[in-house]
Order: C-alpha cells, then structure tokens, then sequence
C-alpha cells in the first residue's frame, strides 16, 4: 500500500514537471489559432478560444466587415452594420459618387446626384473640357465652347506652341508662328545648341555655332576630354592630348602604379616599373 501511494505521488509530481512544457509546446499553435481568428483565416478554429478571445475576435471580425463595406466589397455584409454605421456607409457613399461625377470618373451615376449637385457636376464638366481644349487633349469638344472661351483656348494654344517651339518640346508647328515669334524660337534653339555643345551632348550641331562660340566650346570640349582621361573613362581621346599633356597623364599613371605596387593596395602591373623601382620594392619586401 504504501509502495503505490509513493509511486502515485511520484506520477503527480512528473506530471506537474512536464505541464510547463506541454503548455509551452501549445501555446504557439493557441497564439497562431488566435491570429488566424482575428484575421478571419479558413484555418482559424473557433473552439480553441476562451470566452475573451471569442468577444476579441468577433469585434475585429466586426471591423473588418465595415472596411469591406466602405472599400465597396463583395464580401461587405450589410445585414452586419449598426445603424450608425449605415447612416455614415450611405453619407461616404453619396460623398464619394458627387466627387465622382465632378471628375468625371466613370463610376459616376448622375441618377443620385441631387439637382445642385448635377449642377455642379456640369460646371466642373464645362471647366474640364475647357482645361482639356487648351492642353490640346483628344476628349476636348469645341462646340460646348463658348465664343469667348473658344478665343480663350485659341490664345492658349498660341502661346503653348510657342513654349514648344522655344523649348524644342512638343508638336512645334512653326507655321504658326508670327514673324517675332519666330525670331524668338530661333533665338533660343541656338541657345538650346550652345548649351548642349558645351555639355558635350550629342545634340550639339556645331555647324551653327558662331566662330566665337566654336572656339570657347573647342576649349570645354578639350578640358572635359583631359579630365576623362586622367579619370581613365571610356570617352578619353588619347590623340586630342597635346605631347605636354600625353606627358602629363603618362607620369601620373606611372606613380599611381608605382605606389599602388609599393603599397600592396589597387591595381598594380610590375611590368611598368623600372628596374630600379623593381628592386626598391623587393628590398622594402624583406
């Protein structure tokens, strides 16, 4: 008798030993089970949450349907929402519809607009299609136009082709131009060339640069192709160097190689040292 009540005791304070792991080893999948819940997850498993758990899960379940409702779901379940949150569904509905029409977003459906607000809705219709013929666009109708808001768009259209001319953007239609305005465009393409010639672009037409103008651009061109090579970029032209400069670039090279071979650190070719350079460095090696 007393062997099996000490071998009982023993049992119960096993089973108390593992209990802590056991109710580690579940304690993920119970977490895992409530994430799932919360989210609304095919795999959540309602019998595995406690009374709280349960009331948690149905208030996100609760948000997650009023989201759905005034995203405009399919999975919105209007039958679910408070009154309030009706009233304030049908009012965002409304809202977003009126913002609709006066953009003229396809979703718009006129038929639940109040008389002001189709009003309005043509107002701002009127007032794109205005913006729309000045721009040039495709969907602008001319025969809403007004006479004077037709004026005001040909005014519009003159001055944007101009920009476009000038700035060598856009349909330029130099026809169009008047005699100053087409002294103005070609002003300013021969700034645009200029520009592009002595930033090297290959824009740059130098057979309409002016004597001056070539000479100061032959200057740049010759300084930004000394700096390519001393950079050792792909764009160096190594036969536009004068025999100073080649000089230059070729000493420079040299004690570039010299010190990375000397320092153990970049790119170094023993083959270009000297033979007395050769031996410094074999000496500083011991």
């Amino acid at each position: 008798m007393k062997v099996s009540l000490r071998k009982c005791l023993l049992v119960q304070v096993a089973c108390l030993g593992l209990w802590p792991i056991l109710l580690f080893a579940q304690s993920p999948d119970l977490a895992q089970n409530l994430a799932d819940c919360r989210n609304g997850r095919e795999t959540c498993d309602p019998s595995k949450l406690s009374p709280s758990q349960s009331a948690d899960v149905a208030l996100a379940g609760h948000g997650r349907n009023v989201s759905n409702c005034r995203n405009g779901y399919d999975s919105c379940d209007h039958s679910k929402l408070t009154q309030q949150e009706t009233i304030a569904l049908a009012l965002a509905d409304h809202q977003q519809n009126v913002s609709d029409c006066k953009n003229g977003m396809t979703s718009c459906d006129p038929s639940r607009l109040t008389q002001a607000e189709a009003r309005e809705t043509s107002v701002a219709e009127h007032r794109r299609n205005i913006d729309d013929c000045q721009d040039g666009l495709g969907t602008c109708d001319r025969s809403k136009l007004t006479r004077p808001e037709m004026q005001e768009v040909d005014i519009a259209l003159r001055q944007r082709n101009v920009s476009d001319c000038k700035n060598g953007i856009g349909f330029c239609d130099r026809s169009k131009l008047t005699p100053s305005q087409t002294t103005e465009v070609t002003a300013a393409e021969h700034e645009r060339n200029v520009w592009n010639c002595q930033n090297g672009w290959d824009q740059c037409d130098h057979s309409k640069l002016t004597p001056r103008e070539a000479g100061q651009i032959a200057v740049s061109e010759h300084q930004r192709n000394i700096s390519a090579c001393k950079d050792g970029q792909e764009t160096c032209d190594y036969s536009r160097l004068t025999p100073p400069e080649a000089k230059m670039l070729a000493d420079a090279e040299h004690k570039r190689n010299y010190t990375a071979c000397v320092k153990g650190y970049g790119y170094c070719d023993p083959s270009r040292l000297t033979a007395e350079e050769t031996h410094s460095i074999q000496l500083k090696g011991h």
